[in-house]
């Protein structure tokens, strides 16, 4: 080959992974869309049950085509505390059972041979999904289901020109990487290295396992070395979890870090094994030792795709005991940190910088920084009891310092979760998408103003302190009483804020009216005392400012959870 052709096999080989890449990214936002909200839901309903988590990975992931959507809402569900730890590992290992569902679809229709035929259908079916795109263009769901075939057709044209520009590879290069296979268990070793690689590469175990059909499929490398690389392609694909977790909280981090154990675990288990399964895998295809039998390549992607899904399937059944033990493991490997001093500095902890491919996992890592948003609210606002018992000045300094500290976050959050809110929006987003947006937008903007609030109660409480301004038993009472009404409705509030699904609404304005009830009734004695003169105007106007604060706050709080009902309306619409 001269320098001219090899450059042009390369850009050949380069433009038609990029159309098969396009075509999984293309067939998995519309499986997304299509059925996003869905699938969050089937995971948010988990219970500590491991055979229920496999189950509902692997649905999930077969479903949405993506084993790293699934991961990354995983992530996100443990560090929200909506999934308990071995809940997390139990879909992790349901979801390496989904991702064998494209390794089938590539070895039954993307190559050639019989089965191939298919994709002669491929553009038909291609122009029938382009008109089901369009012409169903204001119905999203007809929409997004017309996007995922159109996906799953140029994912199939997509092999078909990845084979055609694979070129015949000279007797020189097939042999050096012959060699590379002949060095017994290290060869094993090496090919497993290199497949975790080219995975972290590519950044897709789709397109590893299309990249590994293909090799095996022209004869580049013997079949033993094709199932190391199908390992190590289960290794790269736990590098995107890691990154994710880096910023989420402690539970987050051990479920990405689980993901990788069971992975490590699995490929140590077949490596301990490995002659007898690949004898086994070969024999059950009908691959015979004969290197010039020629229906040997023939059967190789079948056989590697039956590997790969025995793989999976086989570590998650054996694995499965063991998840008790696995927590333990991930525990040691995440040790439990944080504390006070952490809570008081600003941080995103689901939020990247780098925005993910889709609108419905954007929106599950805001979701999850808007819980972290209300536990915030929820911590400062266990504060302001302390103003009013506070013995020292010095306690009393301490005590604002943290509250003004806590305002502070509570606005940058706001901003922040605005800001990213606002870029996912002006993107590709669903009709439900949009709404939850909308909804997200009105909760961050009222957990902002209940910061506010507090801060404002702060505030009035200091002013009462210098001003020399004291209460007497009876007003303290009131004005606990009042505390304790707002704190039963924060707590209602943080709990809708956890599924948006199913909001106690009713609770939420039992909550909501009791506190107005109760002011009304304060208000009404105020001002009877104040004919009375039972206290000066000095003491009057720091009380009447408090309870009136104190019913303010309760009224950014039933903001919330009406936002969240609007948005689920909307949803069922």
């Amino acid at each position: 080959m001269s320098t001219s052709d090899i450059i042009l096999v390369i850009i050949n080989l380069a433009g038609a992974l990029a159309v098969f890449l396009f075509a999984m990214k293309l067939m998995s936002e519309g499986l997304q869309k299509f059925a996003g909200s869905k699938m969050r839901h089937v995971l948010s309903r988990i219970t500590g049950k491991p055979v229920s988590g496999i189950l509902a990975g692997a649905a999930v992931t077969a479903a949405i085509q993506s084993s790293t959507a699934t991961t990354v809402m995983v992530v996100g569900f443990a560090g929200a505390g909506l999934l308990t730890l071995g809940g997390a590992v139990a879909v992790v290992m349901g979801a390496n059972i989904g991702t064998t569902i494209t390794a089938w679809i590539i070895a039954l229709f993307g190559l050639g041979g019989a089965p191939a035929e298919g994709v002669h259908f491929s553009l038909p079916l291609l122009l029938g999904a382009a008109s089901l795109f369009f012409i169903f263009s204001k119905k999203s769901k007809m929409q997004y289901l017309g996007q995922t075939v159109m996906g799953l057709c140029l994912l199939l044209l997509g092999m078909e020109l990845l084979e055609g520009a694979i070129p015949s590879l000279g007797d020189d290069v097939v042999h050096t990487i012959s060699t590379w296979s002949h060095w017994g268990y290290w060869s094993v070793l090496l090919f497993v290295v290199v497949g975790a690689v080219l995975t972290i590469i590519l950044q897709t175990s789709a397109a590893m396992t299309a990249v590994v059909l293909l090799m095996a499929s022209q004869g580049w490398i013997e079949f033993p070395m094709a199932l190391a690389l199908v390992m190590g392609q289960n290794l790269g694909t736990t590098l995107t979890a890691q990154v994710v977790a880096m910023t989420t909280g402690t539970t987050g981090k051990r479920a990405a870090r689980a993901h990788l154990v069971f992975n490590v675990a699995g490929v140590l288990f077949c490596l301990a094994l490995f002659n007898p399964i690949c004898n086994g895998i070969m024999h059950l295809a009908g691959i015979t030792d004969d290197l010039s039998d020629p229906l040997n390549q023939q059967r190789y992607p079948l056989a590697i795709t039956i590997f790969h899904t025995l793989f999976n399937v086989g570590t998650t059944v054996i694995l499965a005991f063991f998840i008790p033990q696995i927590v333990k493991v991930v525990e040691w490997m995440v040790p439990e940190t944080g504390g006070e001093e952490g809570e008081e500095e600003f941080r995103l902890t689901y939020i990247e910088p780098t925005m993910l491919s889709t609108a419905e996992l954007n929106l599950q890592s805001a979701k999850g920084e808007i819980e972290e948003f209300s536990k915030r609210v929820l911590r400062m606002y266990t504060f302001l009891p302390g103003l009013r018992t506070a013995e020292s000045e010095e306690e009393f300094d301490a005590l604002m310092e943290r509250i003004a500290k806590y305002e502070g976050i509570t606005d940058r959050m706001e901003m922040e979760i605005s800001k990213f809110l606002t870029r996912v929006g002006s993107g590709d987003v669903s009709r439900h998408a949009s709404e939850r947006i909308s909804t997200m937008l009105r909760i961050i903007d009222n957990l902002e103003s209940i910061g506010d609030a507090i801060y404002q109660i702060a505030m009035t409480r200091k002013n009462k302190r210098e001003d020399a301004v004291h209460f007497d038993s009876g007003l303290n009472a009131n004005l606990a009483h009042m505390s304790d009404l707002v704190q039963r409705a924060l707590d209602i509030m943080d709990e809708n804020l956890h599924d948006y699904d199913h909001v106690d609404l009713d609770h939420a304005y039992a909550a909501e009216h009791e506190i107005n009830a109760y002011r009304d009734r304060l208000r009404a004695q105020h001002l009877d005392a104040l004919k009375l003169g039972v206290y000066d105007y000095s003491i009057g106007n720091a009380y009447s400012s408090l309870y009136a604060l104190y019913e303010k706050l309760g009224d950014y709080v039933i903001n919330v959870s009406e936002a969240i009902d609007s948005s689920r309306k909307h949803a069922d619409d």
